[in-house]
């Protein structure tokens, strides 16, 4: 199946248009993980040469396999920012600031796991109030608690720079504030809290959009999210989408120039591409 001719319009030869995606609850079904209903807007954006860069809490190693899943080349960025992960030769120029990893020239903003974890137990001793992270959690209550398959759930705990974490006491505000009091960031996703260092999807789109306009020119900015913790990165694009959520309406009041889809999940986010793929491009 082609690209749809509403789509085949002559701006978009001249203006790349560069899409940051988070992944659950947007492109994937957040119960199913499916994709299925995304695959026309996935498909639209690879024909028409406009990168899609997954934006996600998830580990290199989920996004490395739903990169595979979708036929994707792009850079992503991994658990909240975390890093990013730029394919070697990606763009015509050497990237200064980058470390040499594999086949990837990765830029970190986050801090080290095993700080985060200790920070954790820290805030959760000073403020009485109980807590459970993935490094506590075996493989099996993972699946349990998010549905999971056993070999995604063995990847999501590879964490490298974020703990996700369920509150199981009362003193939740002291938590938060016991937190802040020791330099890191409690962030609301989908399913969990995220504890991080100061690293947020933000900055880490905003950087590798200055690299895009570096080899590209004009380039337009979408964003597209679902959760608490995309809001700072959707209100820093151009154009910020939010896929249709329990949390949409507080966050488009966050969010200017934002616009909420009517489905939710990878419906949503199809309905997000086709709609702003037929808009002119805004040229960074």
């Amino acid at each position: 199946m082609g690209i749809p001719p509403i789509l085949r319009t002559p701006y978009l030869e001249n203006v790349r248009k560069i899409v940051f995606s988070d992944l659950d609850g947007t492109l994937l079904d957040p119960d199913t993980y499916s994709c299925g209903p995304a695959e026309a807007g996935v498909r639209a954006l690879r024909e028409l040469g406009h990168p899609l860069v997954l934006c996600s809490s998830k580990t290199r190693s989920e996004l490395e396999f739903w990169r595979l899943q979708l036929n994707n080349s792009a850079p992503f960025i991994v658990e909240n920012g975390g890093a990013m992960y730029i394919p070697r030769n990606y763009f015509p120029f050497a990237i200064e600031d980058a470390k040499r990893r594999g086949s990837y020239d990765v830029i970190e903003f986050g801090t080290p796991y095993a700080e985060l974890v200790r920070d954790l137990q820290s805030a959760s001793i000073i403020s009485r109030c109980r807590t459970v992270g993935f490094h506590e959690m075996s493989v099996a209550q993972i699946c349990l608690r998010t549905s999971l398959p056993v070999r995604h759930a063995e990847m999501a705990k590879k964490r490298e720079y974020d703990e996700p974490f369920d509150i199981l006491g009362s003193n939740a505000h002291r938590l938060l504030s016991a937190i802040r009091s020791l330099g890191k960031t409690c962030k609301q996703g989908d399913r969990f809290y995220h504890l991080t260092g100061g690293n947020d999807k933000a900055l880490a789109v905003q950087r590798l959009t200055v690299l895009y306009a570096r080899a590209h020119g004009d380039v337009s900015v979408i964003g597209i999210g679902n959760a608490p913790n995309d809001t700072r990165f959707l209100a820093a694009v151009q154009e910020p989408v939010i896929v249709r959520s329990p949390f949409a309406a507080a966050m488009a009041k966050l969010i200017p120039r934002s616009f909420i889809t009517s489905s939710s999940g990878p419906a949503g986010w199809n309905e997000a591409i086709i709609q702003t793929l037929a808009r002119p491009a805004l040229a960074h």
